[in-house]
This record gives structure tokens, C-alpha cells and sequence, in this order.
């Protein structure tokens, strides 16, 4: 009962889940984008019909995390992730959905699944994110952390949106979202993942999203890295397309008519 309890707690801590749903047939896990929390993606809860239950991922260093040390590594992130949901991945068919930063750490935990459990989603759904083995990826792992003034993450952070303005008011509020987006920028620069030859990591079916106004990415790389089919949606938008309520009620209904139509 004690372990039991610890496992619960553990979970609670790293997987945010507000519209609880036993019986759903699915399981969709959202990871969020650098510098993010679970807020807006475990939202999406309610926007599903009742067969699919969604899942937020929340990493240390944010929301109730936030005096924890943040993760040094990917390989860290994956374990704590992978450790917090593979009970509840084996009992059903799940699928991942990640924008930016979180298609990364989707990408990275699908992998680890895969490679070590056997176990893979059916489908991944992959949003403002380059394929990790482009060379489109490469200048992400070599900008320098460390030497970039804080004026300057800030003012990427405001190019890229998706942070209201009033919250870039507030010292405290602004000082943490700039150390949560270098500590996830360095984890980041962490992944390692280089594409053998003859090896495709997956069979599930991958769809890509990217906003029109946003900064183009390599999204074709992604044929490489499945056996399954994969489609690609442009949305009305810049970075963070995916906030604007009209997108979000496409995103949710495709989707959900991806899950349902899995056939599973």
C-alpha cells in the first residue's frame, strides 16, 4: 500500500491529469514547449470525447516542481518520465503529442520506450519541431547558453510569443521564465540521437503541425524515422499557433479523429 501510494505520488508529481477518465479507451500524453507548464495542454482534457483520457507532463523547476533542481540532461527528463507512466502505458494504447521542446522530449521518451520495453505509441503528434536527426536540428545544439545576456533569451521568448505580456511585467514572474527556458534549452542540447543506417526507430503513424508564420522547419526528416505513415497541417499562426482557439478546436478534433480511427 505504501509503495503503492509513493508510485501514485511520484506520478502526480511528473504526469498532471485534471479530467480523470478510467474508462478511456486512449491515453494522450502532451509535453510542453521550453519554458512551459502543464497548464494549457492538460486543459485539453476537456476538449476530448470521454474515450481519450489526457495527461500533461510537468518537469522540475516549474508550477508545484518549482523548488526542485531543474533536470541536467534528456536522459534524466526520460527516466523520470518513462518511470512516472509505464504502468499506466501498458494498460492501454497511448499516443504522445508535444510542441517545440516537447516534441523533442516525446520523441526521446517514445524511443527509450520502444528500445527498452517494447512498448510505442500509435501515433505521434509532433508540432514546431525540426526531426532530431536534421541538420536543420544542428544550430539548436550549438548556441552558446551560457555567453547569451538574459535581455536577449528574453527577447526571443517575446519573438516566439505565447507568454502574455502582463506576466513579462511582473521581475520574479520574467527572471524564472528566462532560467526555465535556458535550463530547457541545455537539456535539450542534451539529446543525442544519430539515425542508423537501415534503422527506422518506429512503426507508428506521425503527424507534423507547424503555424505559417512561423520559422520553417524540417519536417520531412521525419519520413526516416517510421514504417508508418505520416501527414503534415500548416496552421494560421507563428510559433505558438496552437494557443488560438480556432487551432486548438482543429488540433483536438484531428486528433481525436486520428486516435479513434487508429482502429486499436
Amino acid at each position: 500500500c505504501v509503495v503503492f501510494l509513493c508510485f501514485f505520488l511520484g506520478m502526480e508529481k511528473v504526469v498532471v491529469c485534471p479530467y480523470k477518465r478510467p474508462n478511456a479507451l486512449y491515453r494522450l500524453i502532451c509535453f510542453p514547449w521550453a519554458g512551459g507548464g502543464t497548464s494549457q495542454l492538460a486543459q485539453w482534457g476537456k476538449l476530448f470525447s470521454s474515450s481519450v483520457e489526457v495527461s500533461s507532463v510537468r518537469l522540475p523547476g516549474r508550477e508545484s516542481r518549482h523548488k526542485e533542481p531543474f533536470a541536467k540532461d534528456m536522459a534524466t527528463v526520460v527516466n523520470e518520465i518513462t518511470s512516472a507512466l509505464l504502468k499506466e502505458l501498458q494498460e492501454k494504447p497511448f499516443a504522445f503529442f508535444g510542441h517545440s521542446f516537447g516534441s523533442y522530449i516525446s520523441f526521446a521518451v517514445a524511443l527509450h520506450l520502444k528500445e527498452k520495453y517494447g512498448l510505442e505509441p500509435f501515433h505521434l503528434f509532433l508540432s514546431g519541431a525540426h526531426a532530431p536527426h536534421s541538420e536543420a536540428f544542428l544550430p539548436i545544439k550549438t548556441v552558446s547558453i551560457s555567453d547569451t545576456k538574459d535581455e536577449d533569451v528574453l527577447k526571443y521568448i517575446e519573438i516566439l510569443g505565447g507568454t502574455p505580456s502582463e506576466l513579462l511585467q511582473n521581475e520574479d514572474i520574467k527572471e524564472h521564465l528566462i532560467l526555465t527556458f535556458r535550463e530547457d534549452l541545455r537539456v535539450l542540447q542534451t539529446l543525442s540521437f544519430e539515425k542508423a543506417e537501415r534503422n527506422i526507430p518506429f512503426s507508428c503513424d506521425i503527424t507534423c503541425f507547424n503555424g505559417s508564420e512561423d520559422k520553417s522547419h524540417d519536417v520531412e526528416a521525419w519520413h526516416d524515422l517510421t514504417s508508418g505513415d505520416i501527414s503534415f497541417y500548416e496552421l494560421p499562426g507563428g510559433h505558438f499557433y496552437l494557443l488560438e482557439p480556432s487551432n486548438e478546436i482543429f488540433l483536438t478534433k484531428h486528433i481525436t479523429k486520428c486516435i479513434e480511427n487508429a482502429g486499436l
